[in-house]
Protein backbone atom coordinates (compact mmCIF):
# COMPACT_ATOMS: atom_id res chain seq x y z
CA UNK A 1 0.00 0.00 0.00
CA UNK A 2 1.27 3.09 -0.62
CA UNK A 3 2.88 5.62 1.99
CA UNK A 4 0.38 8.76 0.47
CA UNK A 5 -2.98 9.61 0.10
CA UNK A 6 -4.27 10.14 -3.19
CA UNK A 7 -6.45 13.46 -3.96
CA UNK A 8 -8.13 14.04 -7.30
CA UNK A 9 -7.86 17.69 -7.80
CA UNK A 10 -9.88 19.72 -10.56
CA UNK A 11 -8.22 21.80 -13.20
CA UNK A 12 -8.96 24.79 -14.78
CA UNK A 13 -9.50 25.11 -18.78
CA UNK A 14 -7.46 27.63 -21.17
CA UNK A 15 -8.43 28.83 -24.32
CA UNK A 16 -4.83 27.68 -25.52
CA UNK A 17 -2.37 25.43 -24.81
CA UNK A 18 1.24 26.33 -25.31
CA UNK A 19 1.78 23.35 -28.04
CA UNK A 20 -0.77 22.92 -29.98
CA UNK A 21 -3.81 25.39 -30.53
CA UNK A 22 -6.95 23.80 -28.68
CA UNK A 23 -7.89 23.90 -25.04
CA UNK A 24 -5.98 22.56 -22.26
CA UNK A 25 -6.41 21.99 -18.68
CA UNK A 26 -4.00 23.80 -16.41
CA UNK A 27 -2.84 23.64 -12.24
CA UNK A 28 -1.02 25.95 -10.96
CA UNK A 29 2.34 24.45 -9.15
CA UNK A 30 1.49 26.02 -5.75
CA UNK A 31 -1.53 23.51 -5.73
CA UNK A 32 0.73 20.55 -6.46
CA UNK A 33 3.56 21.94 -3.95
CA UNK A 34 0.85 22.43 -1.22
CA UNK A 35 -0.88 19.12 -1.75
CA UNK A 36 2.94 17.34 -1.67
CA UNK A 37 4.55 18.96 0.84
CA UNK A 38 1.25 18.10 3.13
CA UNK A 39 2.08 14.20 2.58
CA UNK A 40 -0.67 14.06 -0.05
CA UNK A 41 -0.36 12.49 -3.85
CA UNK A 42 -2.05 14.65 -6.16
CA UNK A 43 -4.08 13.22 -9.60
CA UNK A 44 -5.49 15.63 -11.88
CA UNK A 45 -9.20 14.83 -12.92
CA UNK A 46 -8.66 14.97 -16.85
CA UNK A 47 -10.76 17.44 -19.25
CA UNK A 48 -13.91 14.26 -19.25
CA UNK A 49 -17.46 14.51 -19.47
CA UNK A 50 -17.88 10.83 -18.12
CA UNK A 51 -19.92 10.76 -15.53
CA UNK A 52 -19.10 7.47 -14.66
CA UNK A 53 -14.86 8.07 -14.82
CA UNK A 54 -15.08 11.07 -12.74
CA UNK A 55 -17.58 9.03 -9.70
CA UNK A 56 -14.51 6.33 -10.57
CA UNK A 57 -11.79 8.57 -10.06
CA UNK A 58 -13.72 10.29 -6.63
CA UNK A 59 -14.43 6.41 -5.29
CA UNK A 60 -10.63 5.73 -5.50
CA UNK A 61 -9.57 8.54 -4.10
CA UNK A 62 -8.65 9.80 -0.36
CA UNK A 63 -9.84 13.55 -0.71
CA UNK A 64 -11.41 15.99 -3.45
CA UNK A 65 -9.58 19.29 -3.75
CA UNK A 66 -11.22 21.65 -5.99
CA UNK A 67 -9.42 24.80 -7.17
CA UNK A 68 -9.82 28.46 -8.62
CA UNK A 69 -10.15 29.69 -12.18
CA UNK A 70 -13.07 31.27 -14.10
CA UNK A 71 -16.30 32.04 -12.88
CA UNK A 72 -19.39 30.02 -13.24
CA UNK A 73 -22.00 30.04 -15.66
CA UNK A 74 -24.71 31.87 -13.98
CA UNK A 75 -27.55 30.37 -15.54
CA UNK A 76 -26.43 27.68 -12.72
CA UNK A 77 -27.29 30.28 -9.36
CA UNK A 78 -29.69 31.94 -10.92
CA UNK A 79 -31.77 33.94 -13.53
CA UNK A 80 -32.77 37.17 -14.25
CA UNK A 81 -29.04 38.85 -14.24
CA UNK A 82 -29.16 42.38 -15.41
CA UNK A 83 -27.29 42.88 -19.16
CA UNK A 84 -24.90 45.01 -17.15
CA UNK A 85 -23.91 42.42 -14.57
CA UNK A 86 -23.90 39.43 -17.30
CA UNK A 87 -21.22 40.86 -19.01
CA UNK A 88 -18.93 41.18 -16.52
CA UNK A 89 -19.03 37.23 -16.08
CA UNK A 90 -16.12 35.74 -17.34
CA UNK A 91 -16.64 32.10 -17.52
CA UNK A 92 -14.54 29.27 -18.83
CA UNK A 93 -13.72 28.61 -22.64
CA UNK A 94 -15.23 24.95 -22.88
CA UNK A 95 -18.77 25.60 -22.83
CA UNK A 96 -19.42 24.96 -19.23
CA UNK A 97 -17.99 21.63 -19.83
CA UNK A 98 -15.68 23.02 -16.15
CA UNK A 99 -18.95 23.46 -13.99
CA UNK A 100 -20.60 20.34 -15.30
CA UNK A 101 -17.70 18.00 -14.37
CA UNK A 102 -17.40 19.61 -10.92
CA UNK A 103 -21.25 19.27 -9.83
CA UNK A 104 -20.47 15.53 -10.48
CA UNK A 105 -17.31 16.00 -8.70
CA UNK A 106 -19.57 17.31 -6.01
CA UNK A 107 -21.98 14.84 -6.29
CA UNK A 108 -19.70 11.59 -6.08
CA UNK A 109 -17.71 13.09 -3.18
CA UNK A 110 -20.59 13.19 -0.84
CA UNK A 111 -21.77 9.78 -2.01
CA UNK A 112 -18.68 8.32 -1.20
CA UNK A 113 -18.25 10.54 1.67
CA UNK A 114 -15.05 12.00 0.75
CA UNK A 115 -12.53 14.38 2.80
CA UNK A 116 -13.33 18.12 0.37
CA UNK A 117 -11.35 21.13 0.22
CA UNK A 118 -12.34 23.72 -2.25
CA UNK A 119 -10.99 27.14 -2.80
CA UNK A 120 -11.77 30.13 -4.63
CA UNK A 121 -13.69 29.13 -7.10
CA UNK A 122 -14.39 25.61 -5.37
CA UNK A 123 -15.95 27.26 -2.62
CA UNK A 124 -18.09 29.15 -4.75
CA UNK A 125 -19.65 26.18 -6.73
CA UNK A 126 -19.94 24.21 -3.72
CA UNK A 127 -22.42 26.62 -2.54
CA UNK A 128 -24.01 26.12 -6.05
CA UNK A 129 -24.06 22.58 -6.16
CA UNK A 130 -25.52 22.62 -2.47
CA UNK A 131 -28.47 25.54 -3.52
CA UNK A 132 -26.51 28.10 -3.19
CA UNK A 133 -25.97 31.63 -4.83
CA UNK A 134 -23.51 33.80 -6.62
CA UNK A 135 -22.66 37.29 -6.64
CA UNK A 136 -22.18 37.70 -9.92
CA UNK A 137 -20.26 40.57 -9.91
CA UNK A 138 -19.15 41.89 -6.27
CA UNK A 139 -17.96 44.98 -7.07
CA UNK A 140 -20.91 46.01 -8.14
CA UNK A 141 -23.59 43.80 -6.41
CA UNK A 142 -21.98 45.34 -2.71
CA UNK A 143 -21.56 49.28 -3.02
CA UNK A 144 -18.93 50.28 -0.69
CA UNK A 145 -16.59 46.38 -0.63
CA UNK A 146 -13.34 46.29 -0.48
CA UNK A 147 -11.21 45.57 -3.17
CA UNK A 148 -11.26 41.68 -3.58
CA UNK A 149 -9.58 41.18 -7.16
CA UNK A 150 -5.97 42.07 -6.13
CA UNK A 151 -4.48 40.40 -9.47
CA UNK A 152 -1.51 42.83 -8.32
CA UNK A 153 -0.30 41.00 -5.36
CA UNK A 154 -1.66 37.32 -5.88
CA UNK A 155 1.05 35.89 -3.62
CA UNK A 156 0.43 38.42 -0.57
CA UNK A 157 -2.15 38.73 2.53
CA UNK A 158 -4.06 42.28 0.75
CA UNK A 159 -6.88 41.77 4.10
CA UNK A 160 -8.32 40.22 7.04
CA UNK A 161 -10.97 37.74 7.88
CA UNK A 162 -12.84 37.39 10.54
CA UNK A 163 -12.95 33.47 12.11
CA UNK A 164 -16.38 32.48 13.18
CA UNK A 165 -15.39 31.29 17.16
CA UNK A 166 -15.32 27.77 17.16
CA UNK A 167 -15.36 27.06 13.06
CA UNK A 168 -13.33 24.41 11.89
CA UNK A 169 -10.98 27.24 10.20
CA UNK A 170 -10.19 28.74 13.69
CA UNK A 171 -9.57 25.17 15.01
CA UNK A 172 -7.25 24.27 12.40
CA UNK A 173 -5.18 27.84 12.33
CA UNK A 174 -5.65 28.37 16.07
CA UNK A 175 -6.57 32.45 15.16
CA UNK A 176 -9.49 34.73 15.53
CA UNK A 177 -8.58 36.26 12.62
CA UNK A 178 -6.58 35.79 9.56
CA UNK A 179 -4.82 37.99 6.74
CA UNK A 180 -5.44 36.69 3.05
CA UNK A 181 -4.73 37.49 -0.45
CA UNK A 182 -7.34 37.94 -2.88
CA UNK A 183 -8.00 37.58 -5.94
CA UNK A 184 -11.97 37.07 -6.70
CA UNK A 185 -14.43 38.70 -9.16
CA UNK A 186 -17.55 36.88 -7.77
CA UNK A 187 -18.43 35.68 -4.28
CA UNK A 188 -21.02 33.96 -2.51
CA UNK A 189 -24.57 35.22 -2.35
CA UNK A 190 -27.22 33.00 -0.72
CA UNK A 191 -25.68 30.28 1.65
CA UNK A 192 -26.93 26.91 0.87
CA UNK A 193 -28.99 25.24 3.11
CA UNK A 194 -26.08 22.89 4.68
CA UNK A 195 -23.53 25.25 5.24
CA UNK A 196 -22.55 27.99 7.69
CA UNK A 197 -20.29 30.36 7.29
CA UNK A 198 -16.68 29.66 9.19
CA UNK A 199 -15.01 33.15 8.20
CA UNK A 200 -16.10 36.42 6.87
CA UNK A 201 -14.60 39.98 5.80
CA UNK A 202 -15.14 43.05 7.25
CA UNK A 203 -17.59 44.16 4.20
CA UNK A 204 -20.01 40.78 4.57
CA UNK A 205 -18.21 38.71 2.20
CA UNK A 206 -18.28 35.06 2.87
CA UNK A 207 -14.50 33.86 3.15
CA UNK A 208 -15.11 30.69 4.66
CA UNK A 209 -17.69 27.86 4.73
CA UNK A 210 -18.53 24.59 6.72
CA UNK A 211 -20.90 22.13 7.33
CA UNK A 212 -23.78 23.09 9.95
CA UNK A 213 -23.75 20.75 13.01
CA UNK A 214 -26.81 18.94 11.75
CA UNK A 215 -24.91 18.06 8.47
CA UNK A 216 -21.40 17.38 9.71
CA UNK A 217 -21.73 13.55 9.16
CA UNK A 218 -22.03 13.73 5.77
CA UNK A 219 -18.51 14.13 4.81
CA UNK A 220 -15.37 13.17 7.31
CA UNK A 221 -13.77 16.70 6.55
CA UNK A 222 -15.13 19.50 4.43
CA UNK A 223 -13.79 23.19 4.09
CA UNK A 224 -14.09 25.94 1.72
CA UNK A 225 -12.04 28.88 1.33
CA UNK A 226 -12.97 32.19 -0.54
CA UNK A 227 -8.89 32.82 -0.79
CA UNK A 228 -5.95 30.89 -2.24
CA UNK A 229 -3.85 29.03 0.89
CA UNK A 230 -1.70 27.87 -1.85
CA UNK A 231 0.05 30.51 -2.93
CA UNK A 232 0.90 31.77 0.58
CA UNK A 233 1.47 27.95 2.56
CA UNK A 234 5.68 28.62 1.71
CA UNK A 235 5.57 31.44 4.26
CA UNK A 236 2.75 31.08 6.98
CA UNK A 237 1.94 28.45 9.22
CA UNK A 238 -1.68 29.18 9.17
CA UNK A 239 -2.04 28.40 5.15
CA UNK A 240 -0.12 25.50 5.33
CA UNK A 241 -2.01 24.17 8.50
CA UNK A 242 -5.03 24.07 6.16
CA UNK A 243 -3.67 21.77 3.86
CA UNK A 244 -2.45 19.67 6.80
CA UNK A 245 -5.34 19.44 8.29
CA UNK A 246 -7.13 18.08 4.99
CA UNK A 247 -4.06 15.70 4.42
CA UNK A 248 -5.12 14.23 8.00
CA UNK A 249 -8.44 13.65 7.31
CA UNK A 250 -7.33 12.03 3.83
CA UNK A 251 -4.97 9.64 5.56
CA UNK A 252 -6.78 8.48 8.46
CA UNK A 253 -9.90 8.29 6.51
CA UNK A 254 -11.72 8.98 10.04
CA UNK A 255 -13.78 12.36 10.86
CA UNK A 256 -11.17 15.12 11.73
CA UNK A 257 -10.50 15.41 15.30
CA UNK A 258 -8.47 18.69 16.45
Amino acid sequence: MSEFAMVVVSADTEAKGKEFGDLSISLSRNYQTALTNAGLMPLIIPATKSERMIAEMVKRSDGVVLTGGDDIEPSLYGNGLAASIRRTVEVTPDGGERDFRELVIIKETFRHRKPLLAICRGHQIVNVALGGTLLADLSTQVPGALDHRRLDKRDEPVHEVQLTPGSLLAKITGRKTLRVNSTHHQAVGKLASPLQTGASSSDGIVESTELKPEAAELLPFFLTVQFHPERLADRFAEHRSIFRAFATACTTHYKYQL
